[in-house]
Protein backbone atom coordinates (compact mmCIF):
# COMPACT_ATOMS: atom_id res chain seq x y z
CA UNK A 1 0.00 0.00 0.00
CA UNK A 2 1.34 3.40 -0.96
CA UNK A 3 1.80 5.93 1.85
CA UNK A 4 1.65 9.65 1.19
CA UNK A 5 3.55 10.27 4.41
CA UNK A 6 6.41 7.93 3.50
CA UNK A 7 6.53 9.30 -0.03
CA UNK A 8 6.68 12.91 1.14
CA UNK A 9 9.26 12.16 3.81
CA UNK A 10 11.33 10.08 1.39
CA UNK A 11 11.41 12.77 -1.28
CA UNK A 12 11.95 15.70 1.08
CA UNK A 13 14.52 14.09 3.37
CA UNK A 14 16.26 12.53 0.35
CA UNK A 15 16.43 15.93 -1.32
CA UNK A 16 17.68 17.43 1.94
CA UNK A 17 20.37 14.76 2.27
CA UNK A 18 21.48 15.25 -1.33
CA UNK A 19 21.55 19.02 -0.82
CA UNK A 20 23.54 18.49 2.37
CA UNK A 21 26.11 16.34 0.55
CA UNK A 22 26.46 18.86 -2.27
CA UNK A 23 26.72 21.71 0.23
CA UNK A 24 29.35 19.77 2.20
CA UNK A 25 31.43 19.13 -0.91
CA UNK A 26 31.12 22.76 -1.99
CA UNK A 27 31.93 24.01 1.51
CA UNK A 28 34.93 21.70 1.69
CA UNK A 29 36.23 22.89 -1.67
CA UNK A 30 35.73 26.58 -0.85
CA UNK A 31 37.30 26.14 2.59
CA UNK A 32 40.27 24.30 1.05
CA UNK A 33 40.78 27.07 -1.47
CA UNK A 34 40.54 29.72 1.25
CA UNK A 35 42.84 27.77 3.55
CA UNK A 36 45.46 27.50 0.80
CA UNK A 37 45.23 31.21 0.14
CA UNK A 38 45.80 31.98 3.82
CA UNK A 39 48.74 29.60 4.04
CA UNK A 40 50.19 31.03 0.84
CA UNK A 41 49.83 34.49 2.34
CA UNK A 42 51.72 33.18 5.39
CA UNK A 43 54.55 31.95 3.16
CA UNK A 44 54.66 35.34 1.47
CA UNK A 45 54.85 37.16 4.82
CA UNK A 46 57.65 34.90 6.04
CA UNK A 47 59.62 35.68 2.88
CA UNK A 48 59.18 39.42 3.38
CA UNK A 49 60.17 39.04 7.05
CA UNK A 50 63.40 37.33 6.05
CA UNK A 51 64.12 40.16 3.65
CA UNK A 52 63.45 42.84 6.29
CA UNK A 53 65.50 41.21 9.06
CA UNK A 54 68.37 40.40 6.80
CA UNK A 55 69.20 36.87 8.01
CA UNK A 56 72.79 35.87 7.11
CA UNK A 57 74.59 32.53 7.14
CA UNK A 58 77.13 33.79 9.71
CA UNK A 59 74.37 34.55 12.17
CA UNK A 60 72.59 31.31 11.64
CA UNK A 61 75.59 29.10 11.20
CA UNK A 62 73.85 27.18 8.36
CA UNK A 63 75.47 27.75 5.00
CA UNK A 64 75.69 24.54 3.01
CA UNK A 65 78.83 24.29 0.89
CA UNK A 66 78.41 24.94 -2.77
CA UNK A 67 79.32 22.11 -5.07
CA UNK A 68 81.07 23.04 -8.36
CA UNK A 69 79.34 26.40 -8.31
CA UNK A 70 75.87 24.84 -8.55
CA UNK A 71 73.00 26.22 -6.54
CA UNK A 72 71.28 22.88 -6.04
CA UNK A 73 71.32 21.45 -2.52
CA UNK A 74 72.00 17.84 -1.58
CA UNK A 75 69.09 15.47 -1.11
CA UNK A 76 67.69 15.55 2.42
CA UNK A 77 68.05 12.72 4.86
CA UNK A 78 64.54 11.95 6.10
CA UNK A 79 64.44 11.78 9.84
CA UNK A 80 67.24 14.29 10.40
CA UNK A 81 65.03 17.33 9.96
CA UNK A 82 61.41 18.17 10.68
CA UNK A 83 60.14 18.56 7.14
CA UNK A 84 56.74 19.61 8.46
CA UNK A 85 58.09 23.02 9.42
CA UNK A 86 58.76 26.03 7.22
CA UNK A 87 62.02 25.98 5.30
CA UNK A 88 63.58 29.29 4.44
CA UNK A 89 66.41 29.84 1.98
CA UNK A 90 68.53 32.72 0.70
CA UNK A 91 70.10 32.57 -2.71
CA UNK A 92 72.73 34.94 -4.10
CA UNK A 93 72.21 36.89 -7.28
CA UNK A 94 74.35 34.36 -9.17
CA UNK A 95 72.17 31.44 -7.98
CA UNK A 96 74.24 30.13 -5.04
CA UNK A 97 72.51 28.95 -1.91
CA UNK A 98 73.98 31.10 0.83
CA UNK A 99 71.60 30.22 3.64
CA UNK A 100 69.09 27.42 4.47
CA UNK A 101 67.16 26.81 7.67
CA UNK A 102 67.85 23.07 7.37
CA UNK A 103 71.16 21.29 6.82
CA UNK A 104 69.98 19.51 3.70
CA UNK A 105 69.34 22.79 1.95
CA UNK A 106 65.71 22.44 0.88
CA UNK A 107 63.92 22.59 -2.48
CA UNK A 108 65.76 23.96 -5.51
CA UNK A 109 65.49 27.59 -6.50
CA UNK A 110 62.35 28.56 -8.44
CA UNK A 111 61.33 31.59 -10.43
CA UNK A 112 59.35 34.32 -8.68
CA UNK A 113 55.91 33.37 -7.30
CA UNK A 114 54.21 30.27 -5.92
CA UNK A 115 55.10 26.77 -7.09
CA UNK A 116 54.50 23.13 -6.24
CA UNK A 117 57.82 21.27 -6.26
CA UNK A 118 58.68 17.59 -5.78
CA UNK A 119 61.76 17.25 -3.56
CA UNK A 120 62.94 14.55 -1.20
CA UNK A 121 60.04 12.21 -2.11
CA UNK A 122 57.61 14.83 -0.92
CA UNK A 123 55.52 17.58 -2.44
CA UNK A 124 56.38 21.14 -1.35
CA UNK A 125 54.58 24.43 -1.68
CA UNK A 126 57.23 27.06 -2.49
CA UNK A 127 57.15 30.88 -2.62
CA UNK A 128 60.08 32.68 -4.22
CA UNK A 129 60.71 36.39 -3.64
CA UNK A 130 63.59 37.86 -5.75
CA UNK A 131 65.39 41.04 -4.61
CA UNK A 132 68.21 43.08 -6.23
CA UNK A 133 71.10 41.29 -4.54
CA UNK A 134 69.47 38.06 -3.34
CA UNK A 135 66.41 35.83 -3.63
CA UNK A 136 64.45 34.59 -0.62
CA UNK A 137 62.53 31.32 -0.93
CA UNK A 138 60.19 29.84 1.67
CA UNK A 139 58.64 26.34 1.44
CA UNK A 140 56.44 23.94 3.38
CA UNK A 141 55.38 20.36 2.66
CA UNK A 142 51.94 19.83 1.16
CA UNK A 143 51.39 16.99 3.66
CA UNK A 144 51.74 19.50 6.48
CA UNK A 145 49.12 21.70 4.86
CA UNK A 146 46.68 18.79 4.35
CA UNK A 147 47.17 17.67 7.95
CA UNK A 148 46.44 21.16 9.25
CA UNK A 149 43.31 21.43 7.11
CA UNK A 150 42.11 17.97 8.18
CA UNK A 151 42.11 19.22 11.77
CA UNK A 152 39.86 22.12 10.77
CA UNK A 153 37.48 20.31 8.36
CA UNK A 154 35.32 18.56 11.01
CA UNK A 155 34.55 21.91 12.60
CA UNK A 156 33.26 23.05 9.21
CA UNK A 157 31.18 19.95 8.41
CA UNK A 158 29.76 19.09 11.85
CA UNK A 159 27.55 22.24 12.02
CA UNK A 160 26.32 21.51 8.50
CA UNK A 161 25.48 17.93 9.45
CA UNK A 162 23.66 19.18 12.54
CA UNK A 163 21.71 21.62 10.38
CA UNK A 164 20.68 18.83 8.00
CA UNK A 165 19.55 16.69 10.95
CA UNK A 166 17.56 19.57 12.42
CA UNK A 167 15.91 20.32 9.08
CA UNK A 168 15.07 16.61 8.68
CA UNK A 169 13.30 16.61 12.04
CA UNK A 170 11.43 19.80 11.15
CA UNK A 171 10.36 18.31 7.79
CA UNK A 172 9.13 15.15 9.51
CA UNK A 173 7.16 17.20 12.01
CA UNK A 174 5.71 19.40 9.26
CA UNK A 175 4.60 16.42 7.13
CA UNK A 176 3.02 14.65 10.10
CA UNK A 177 1.21 17.84 11.09
CA UNK A 178 0.06 18.51 7.53
CA UNK A 179 -1.45 15.01 7.24
CA UNK A 180 -3.10 15.11 10.66
CA UNK A 181 -6.42 16.45 9.22
CA UNK A 182 -6.63 13.30 7.09
CA UNK A 183 -6.19 11.20 10.22
CA UNK A 184 -8.95 13.16 11.95
CA UNK A 185 -11.22 12.71 8.93
CA UNK A 186 -10.50 8.99 8.90
CA UNK A 187 -11.24 8.73 12.61
CA UNK A 188 -14.47 10.71 12.19
CA UNK A 189 -15.69 8.29 9.52
CA UNK A 190 -14.41 5.10 11.21
CA UNK A 191 -16.18 5.90 14.49
CA UNK A 192 -19.57 6.42 12.84
CA UNK A 193 -22.48 4.05 12.89
CA UNK A 194 -23.58 2.63 9.56
CA UNK A 195 -26.68 4.84 9.53
CA UNK A 196 -24.86 8.01 10.60
CA UNK A 197 -24.82 9.79 7.25
CA UNK A 198 -24.75 13.39 8.45
CA UNK A 199 -22.04 15.57 6.83
CA UNK A 200 -18.52 15.60 8.23
CA UNK A 201 -17.28 19.05 9.31
CA UNK A 202 -15.06 20.63 6.67
CA UNK A 203 -14.51 24.11 8.12
CA UNK A 204 -11.17 23.25 9.76
CA UNK A 205 -9.84 21.10 6.91
CA UNK A 206 -6.96 22.42 4.77
CA UNK A 207 -7.74 23.66 1.28
CA UNK A 208 -6.28 20.45 -0.25
CA UNK A 209 -8.36 18.14 1.98
CA UNK A 210 -11.61 20.12 2.06
CA UNK A 211 -12.69 18.97 -1.45
CA UNK A 212 -12.33 15.36 -0.28
CA UNK A 213 -14.58 16.08 2.68
CA UNK A 214 -17.11 17.87 0.49
CA UNK A 215 -17.14 15.01 -2.05
CA UNK A 216 -17.60 12.57 0.83
CA UNK A 217 -20.53 14.61 2.13
CA UNK A 218 -22.10 14.60 -1.32
CA UNK A 219 -21.67 10.83 -1.52
CA UNK A 220 -23.24 10.32 1.92
CA UNK A 221 -26.13 12.56 0.91
CA UNK A 222 -26.72 10.40 -2.18
CA UNK A 223 -26.46 7.24 -0.09
CA UNK A 224 -28.93 8.73 2.38
CA UNK A 225 -31.35 9.50 -0.41
CA UNK A 226 -30.92 5.99 -1.80
CA UNK A 227 -31.55 4.38 1.58
CA UNK A 228 -34.56 6.61 2.18
CA UNK A 229 -35.92 5.67 -1.24
CA UNK A 230 -35.36 1.98 -0.52
CA UNK A 231 -37.10 2.23 2.85
CA UNK A 232 -40.00 4.04 1.22
CA UNK A 233 -40.12 1.46 -1.56
CA UNK A 234 -40.10 -1.44 0.89
CA UNK A 235 -42.87 0.18 2.91
CA UNK A 236 -44.94 0.74 -0.24
CA UNK A 237 -44.33 -2.83 -1.39
CA UNK A 238 -45.41 -4.20 1.99
CA UNK A 239 -48.54 -2.07 1.88
CA UNK A 240 -49.37 -2.98 -1.72
CA UNK A 241 -48.81 -6.70 -1.17
CA UNK A 242 -50.81 -6.73 2.03
CA UNK A 243 -54.04 -5.72 0.27
CA UNK A 244 -54.16 -8.41 -2.48
CA UNK A 245 -52.86 -11.11 -0.17
CA UNK A 246 -55.49 -10.25 2.43
CA UNK A 247 -58.12 -10.32 -0.32
CA UNK A 248 -56.86 -13.74 -1.52
CA UNK A 249 -57.04 -15.09 2.02
CA UNK A 250 -60.58 -13.75 2.45
CA UNK A 251 -61.72 -15.14 -0.89
CA UNK A 252 -60.23 -18.52 -0.05
CA UNK A 253 -62.18 -18.56 3.21
CA UNK A 254 -65.38 -17.61 1.38
CA UNK A 255 -64.81 -20.33 -1.21
CA UNK A 256 -64.35 -22.89 1.56
CA UNK A 257 -67.63 -21.87 3.21
CA UNK A 258 -69.67 -21.48 -0.01
CA UNK A 259 -72.11 -24.12 -1.12
CA UNK A 260 -71.88 -25.79 -4.50
CA UNK A 261 -73.89 -23.09 -6.26
CA UNK A 262 -71.69 -20.24 -4.97
CA UNK A 263 -68.34 -22.01 -4.99
CA UNK A 264 -67.66 -21.34 -8.67
CA UNK A 265 -68.16 -17.58 -8.27
CA UNK A 266 -65.97 -17.62 -5.13
CA UNK A 267 -63.19 -19.47 -6.93
CA UNK A 268 -63.39 -17.02 -9.84
CA UNK A 269 -62.98 -14.16 -7.38
CA UNK A 270 -60.06 -16.04 -5.81
CA UNK A 271 -58.44 -16.41 -9.24
CA UNK A 272 -58.78 -12.67 -9.85
CA UNK A 273 -57.17 -11.90 -6.50
CA UNK A 274 -54.29 -14.27 -7.23
CA UNK A 275 -53.89 -12.71 -10.68
CA UNK A 276 -53.67 -9.23 -9.18
CA UNK A 277 -51.06 -10.42 -6.67
CA UNK A 278 -49.06 -12.16 -9.40
CA UNK A 279 -49.26 -9.04 -11.60
CA UNK A 280 -48.03 -6.85 -8.74
CA UNK A 281 -45.12 -9.16 -7.94
CA UNK A 282 -44.16 -9.32 -11.62
CA UNK A 283 -44.13 -5.52 -11.87
CA UNK A 284 -42.10 -5.25 -8.67
CA UNK A 285 -39.51 -7.61 -10.15
CA UNK A 286 -39.47 -5.59 -13.36
CA UNK A 287 -38.90 -2.39 -11.39
CA UNK A 288 -36.15 -3.99 -9.30
CA UNK A 289 -34.32 -5.24 -12.41
CA UNK A 290 -34.21 -1.70 -13.79
CA UNK A 291 -31.85 -0.56 -11.06
CA UNK A 292 -28.48 0.27 -12.74
CA UNK A 293 -26.48 -1.86 -10.29
CA UNK A 294 -28.60 -5.00 -10.70
CA UNK A 295 -27.60 -6.08 -14.20
CA UNK A 296 -25.56 -5.03 -17.17
CA UNK A 297 -27.75 -3.79 -19.98
CA UNK A 298 -27.05 -5.46 -23.34
CA UNK A 299 -27.98 -2.96 -26.05
CA UNK A 300 -28.10 -3.73 -29.76
CA UNK A 301 -29.94 -2.58 -32.90
CA UNK A 302 -33.63 -3.65 -32.82
CA UNK A 303 -36.55 -3.23 -35.21
CA UNK A 304 -39.06 -1.28 -33.14
CA UNK A 305 -41.94 -2.02 -35.53
CA UNK A 306 -41.39 -5.77 -35.17
CA UNK A 307 -41.23 -5.54 -31.39
CA UNK A 308 -44.50 -3.60 -31.43
CA UNK A 309 -46.15 -6.25 -33.60
CA UNK A 310 -44.93 -9.02 -31.26
CA UNK A 311 -46.22 -7.08 -28.25
CA UNK A 312 -49.67 -6.62 -29.78
CA UNK A 313 -49.82 -10.32 -30.61
CA UNK A 314 -48.80 -11.33 -27.08
CA UNK A 315 -51.47 -9.11 -25.47
CA UNK A 316 -54.30 -9.93 -27.88
CA UNK A 317 -55.82 -12.64 -25.68
CA UNK A 318 -55.96 -10.26 -22.72
CA UNK A 319 -57.56 -7.61 -24.92
CA UNK A 320 -60.18 -10.09 -26.16
CA UNK A 321 -60.99 -11.08 -22.58
CA UNK A 322 -61.69 -7.43 -21.77
CA UNK A 323 -63.67 -6.86 -24.95
CA UNK A 324 -61.18 -4.32 -26.30
CA UNK A 325 -60.02 -4.15 -29.89
CA UNK A 326 -56.18 -4.10 -29.80
CA UNK A 327 -54.38 -3.49 -33.07
CA UNK A 328 -51.27 -2.15 -34.78
CA UNK A 329 -52.41 1.07 -36.46
CA UNK A 330 -49.12 1.94 -38.19
CA UNK A 331 -45.74 0.24 -38.30
CA UNK A 332 -43.10 2.20 -40.16
CA UNK A 333 -39.81 0.25 -40.29
CA UNK A 334 -37.39 1.88 -37.87
CA UNK A 335 -34.37 0.61 -35.91
CA UNK A 336 -33.35 1.68 -32.42
CA UNK A 337 -30.37 0.74 -30.25
CA UNK A 338 -31.74 -0.54 -26.94
CA UNK A 339 -32.16 -3.55 -24.70
CA UNK A 340 -34.73 -5.97 -26.16
CA UNK A 341 -36.06 -7.15 -22.79
CA UNK A 342 -36.51 -3.57 -21.61
CA UNK A 343 -38.53 -2.65 -24.71
CA UNK A 344 -40.73 -5.75 -24.31
CA UNK A 345 -41.44 -4.79 -20.69
CA UNK A 346 -42.17 -1.21 -21.81
CA UNK A 347 -44.67 -2.39 -24.44
CA UNK A 348 -46.31 -4.84 -22.04
CA UNK A 349 -46.88 -2.18 -19.41
CA UNK A 350 -48.12 0.44 -21.88
CA UNK A 351 -50.60 -1.93 -23.50
CA UNK A 352 -51.69 -3.40 -20.14
CA UNK A 353 -52.25 0.09 -18.72
CA UNK A 354 -54.32 1.06 -21.80
CA UNK A 355 -56.40 -2.14 -21.61
CA UNK A 356 -57.18 -1.62 -17.93
CA UNK A 357 -58.60 1.84 -18.54
CA UNK A 358 -60.21 1.33 -21.93
CA UNK A 359 -63.95 0.60 -21.70
CA UNK A 360 -65.32 -2.57 -23.24
CA UNK A 361 -66.09 -2.17 -26.90
CA UNK A 362 -63.42 0.51 -27.42
CA UNK A 363 -60.07 0.11 -29.13
CA UNK A 364 -56.39 0.49 -28.25
CA UNK A 365 -54.04 1.34 -31.10
CA UNK A 366 -50.26 0.90 -31.21
CA UNK A 367 -48.28 2.89 -33.79
CA UNK A 368 -44.59 3.11 -34.76
CA UNK A 369 -43.25 5.96 -36.86
CA UNK A 370 -40.45 8.46 -37.35
CA UNK A 371 -40.01 12.05 -36.26
CA UNK A 372 -36.86 13.38 -37.90
CA UNK A 373 -33.99 11.32 -36.53
CA UNK A 374 -36.09 9.74 -33.77
CA UNK A 375 -38.31 6.69 -33.57
CA UNK A 376 -41.76 7.25 -32.03
CA UNK A 377 -43.84 4.55 -30.33
CA UNK A 378 -47.44 5.57 -29.53
CA UNK A 379 -50.12 3.73 -27.55
CA UNK A 380 -53.56 5.32 -27.95
CA UNK A 381 -56.51 4.36 -25.78
CA UNK A 382 -60.07 5.62 -25.52
CA UNK A 383 -60.37 5.58 -21.76
CA UNK A 384 -61.00 8.47 -19.36
CA UNK A 385 -57.56 10.03 -19.96
CA UNK A 386 -55.36 11.80 -17.37
CA UNK A 387 -55.81 15.49 -16.48
CA UNK A 388 -52.76 17.57 -17.46
CA UNK A 389 -52.14 18.56 -13.82
CA UNK A 390 -51.91 14.89 -12.78
CA UNK A 391 -49.70 13.52 -15.56
CA UNK A 392 -46.35 14.04 -13.83
CA UNK A 393 -47.71 12.45 -10.66
CA UNK A 394 -48.99 9.48 -12.69
CA UNK A 395 -45.36 8.57 -13.48
CA UNK A 396 -44.52 8.01 -9.82
CA UNK A 397 -44.50 4.59 -8.17
CA UNK A 398 -47.62 3.26 -6.45
CA UNK A 399 -49.72 6.23 -7.51
CA UNK A 400 -53.34 5.51 -8.45
CA UNK A 401 -55.20 8.55 -9.71
CA UNK A 402 -58.48 6.76 -8.98
CA UNK A 403 -58.43 5.54 -5.35
CA UNK A 404 -61.38 3.25 -6.06
CA UNK A 405 -59.46 1.40 -8.80
CA UNK A 406 -58.04 -1.75 -7.21
CA UNK A 407 -57.16 -3.46 -10.48
CA UNK A 408 -53.83 -1.74 -10.99
CA UNK A 409 -50.70 -1.39 -8.90
CA UNK A 410 -49.63 2.13 -9.84
CA UNK A 411 -46.33 0.81 -11.24
CA UNK A 412 -46.94 0.53 -14.99
CA UNK A 413 -46.11 4.10 -16.04
CA UNK A 414 -43.31 4.30 -13.45
CA UNK A 415 -41.65 1.27 -15.06
CA UNK A 416 -42.11 2.81 -18.51
CA UNK A 417 -40.56 6.11 -17.35
CA UNK A 418 -37.51 4.28 -15.88
CA UNK A 419 -36.92 2.31 -19.11
CA UNK A 420 -37.25 5.42 -21.29
CA UNK A 421 -34.76 7.30 -19.08
CA UNK A 422 -32.21 4.47 -19.25
CA UNK A 423 -32.63 4.24 -23.03
CA UNK A 424 -31.96 7.96 -23.53
CA UNK A 425 -35.47 8.72 -24.78
CA UNK A 426 -38.39 10.94 -23.88
CA UNK A 427 -41.83 10.10 -22.50
CA UNK A 428 -44.90 12.25 -23.10
CA UNK A 429 -48.54 11.87 -22.00
CA UNK A 430 -50.65 13.67 -24.61
CA UNK A 431 -54.34 14.15 -25.28
CA UNK A 432 -56.01 12.01 -27.90
CA UNK A 433 -58.64 13.84 -29.92
CA UNK A 434 -61.87 13.17 -28.06
CA UNK A 435 -60.37 13.36 -24.56
CA UNK A 436 -58.52 10.05 -24.39
CA UNK A 437 -54.83 9.47 -23.61
CA UNK A 438 -51.90 8.94 -25.97
CA UNK A 439 -48.62 7.76 -24.45
CA UNK A 440 -45.74 8.72 -26.75
CA UNK A 441 -42.24 7.27 -26.37
CA UNK A 442 -39.46 8.88 -28.42
CA UNK A 443 -36.19 7.00 -28.83
CA UNK A 444 -33.07 7.87 -30.88
CA UNK A 445 -33.19 5.99 -34.17
CA UNK A 446 -30.14 3.89 -35.03
CA UNK A 447 -27.87 5.51 -37.60
CA UNK A 448 -28.18 4.10 -41.06
CA UNK A 449 -31.33 2.49 -41.42
CA UNK A 450 -34.73 1.24 -41.12
CA UNK A 451 -33.68 -2.41 -41.03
Amino acid sequence: MHSIRRRLLGWQIGALALTGVLASVLTYQLAWVGFNRIRDYGLEQIAHSVVRHGVRPAAAGRAPPATDGEASAPEPDPGDEDLGQFVSQIWSADGRLVYASIDTGGPPLQVAGFHVVRWGDEEWRVYTLPQRRETVQVAVTSANRVKAFAELAPWLLVPLGGLVLLLGLLIHSAVVGALRPLQRLRGEIADRDVMALHPVPTDDLPAEVAPVGEALNQLMAKVGELLAGQREFIADVAHELNTPLAAVKLQAQLARRADDAQRTAALDALDEGIERAVHLVRQLLQLARLEPEVRRRDVRPLRLDRLAADGVAAMSDRADARGVDLGLAAAEPVTVTANAQDLRVLLENLIDNALRHAPAGSCVDVAVGRDGGDAVLSVIDHGPGIPAAQRQRALQRFVRLDPNDASGSGLGLAIVAAIVAQSGGRLALDDTPGGELTVRVTLPAAAGGSG
